[in-house]
């Protein structure tokens, strides 16, 4: 499995509040991220894997959501957490 708890509790202490925190929208971020970048790699392999496809849209789409809220309630949270990342926009 690509995704242990060891590789989440690390993404949750470098990027959210605490190393148990995983509810903060920038911890949730990251780990989106991670999973996009993952399921990228996998999908220059296996092309026509339209179920993974359709995973990495919707994650996607939950981190849009996400960086949305972010902008609304702190932009130094979202730019902040834009720049870390090395997201576009």
């Amino acid at each position: 499995m690509y995704l242990t708890s060891e590789i989440k509790k690390n993404i949750f202490t470098e990027y959210g509040k605490s190393d148990i925190d995983s509810g903060s929208a920038e911890g949730q971020v990251a780990l989106f991220t991670f999973r996009i970048k993952h399921l990228t790699g996998h999908l220059k392999i296996n092309r026509k894997d339209k179920a993974t496809e359709r995973s990495l849209v919707r994650l996607v789409g939950k981190r849009r959501k996400l960086l949305d809220y972010l902008k609304d309630t702190d932009i130094e949270r979202y730019r902040a957490i834009i720049k870390t990342l090395g997201l576009r926009k």
